[in-house]
């Protein structure tokens, strides 16, 4: 394509990740809207250390030097009892810290404003600005999970380890994550909006002091619903084109996945690359489609039985990338559980 120059809107994972891999191919200047002394990393942080040790190491870092806590067993909060899935990698790690870590070896630009980009002269300009997909013309049908989380400080931790516990009608979940020292992320998201209610009892419940309120909206909608994927010299990468995962709400490892896509099929041009990511991403396109079926009362366990099986299938051959055991019974348990259940879950 004869990509001299690179501009990236957003100093986010999917930005700060690929201008790492183009740094020494192309000129590449990230452009990040924050302060560098006020930059904020939003996420629950929590991600496989086995992915990303091989993503941090081809990045020249160490990704161990980032865990926060290493995951045992996630407890998922089921209407009537509580459910023990085995952990394989699930860990939580300092995410800004990472990310600081590889804007020191970039060229970039702090409180910038990204949307003067598009009448620049960059050979190619990225789009990674999240969940705002600044850059990029609006997703003409988009979905999103309202979502709220906080930064908490526990005297006494409910839990050592991570826990879920999932809504009515698998709309969206509440995420206990634990950090280090008594700190997690806290948070809930909610298709149906009722996210607020569920976080704040939950804080109160187990008097945990809120410091930061860290969260934001999560795409759902799929890299084949978010339309254009590229548009002239500008080409969008991780959840601005929908690479999140539509039932977990994981976005770190996908965007990193996206990067190395367009790193790879930069010199092939961005139709190739387009080509790739909806191959690539297809599956979150089922798995949308089914959470919208149930989401609607339309899902039908005869005639959607595939919708059910293939993101399990998907998981399960890809446990370390996920870093938890995919079971049947469980998967469907968890299903059976929330697709039936007309009130809220006892607290645990």
């Amino acid at each position: 394509m004869g990509i001299n120059r690179v501009a990236i809107a957003g100093g986010g994972v999917a930005g700060s990740y690929l201008a790492t891999l183009l740094d020494g191919h192309a000129d590449v200047t990230v452009f990040e809207r924050q302060k560098k002394e006020k930059f904020r990393s939003i996420c629950a942080w929590a991600t496989s250390k086995y992915e990303m040790r091989r993503y941090a190491s081809k990045a020249g870092l160490s990704f161990d030097e980032y865990i926060l806590h290493e995951g045992r067993e996630m407890l998922v909060q089921l209407p009537e009892e509580i459910m023990s899935i085995k952990l394989k990698g699930l860990c939580t790690f300092d995410k800004k810290r990472f990310i600081l870590d590889l804007h020191r070896r970039l060229k970039i630009v702090y409180a910038a404003d990204a949307r003067r980009l598009a009448q620049s002269e960059y050979d190619l300009i990225v789009d990674a600005t999240g969940f705002h997909r600044v850059l990029l013309p609006r997703i003409r049908r988009d979905y999103f999970i309202p979502t709220t989380e906080y930064l908490v400080r526990f005297r006494d931790p409910p839990f050592n380890d991570f826990y879920l516990k999932p809504f009515y009608k698998l709309a969206g979940y509440l995420w206990y994550f634990p950090l280090e020292k008594g700190y997690a992320h806290v948070g809930a998201g909610d298709y149906l909006n009722r996210q607020r209610p569920e976080l704040d009892a939950f804080i109160k419940s187990y008097r945990g002091e809120v410091v930061e309120i860290v969260g934001r909206p999560v795409r759902i909608a799929s890299p084949a619903q978010c339309e254009p994927i590229w548009t002239g010299r500008i080409v969008g990468v991780g959840e601005c084109i929908g690479a999140v995962h539509p039932v977990t709400g994981e976005g770190i490892i996908p965007a990193i996945e996206c990067a190395n896509i367009l790193s790879e099929t930069l010199e092939q041009g961005l139709e190739s690359y387009k080509r790739r990511v909806l191959r690539y991403f297809d599956t979150y396109y089922k798995t949308f489609i089914f959470l919208r079926k149930v989401h609607r009362g339309e899902f039908s366990l005869l005639r959607d039985f595939h919708l059910i099986l293939s993101p399990y299938l998907y998981m399960k051959r890809r446990e370390e990338r996920f870093g938890m055991e995919i079971l049947l019974r469980q998967w469907f348990k968890i299903l059976s559980s929330y697709m039936r259940a007309r009130h809220p879950p006892r607290g645990p």
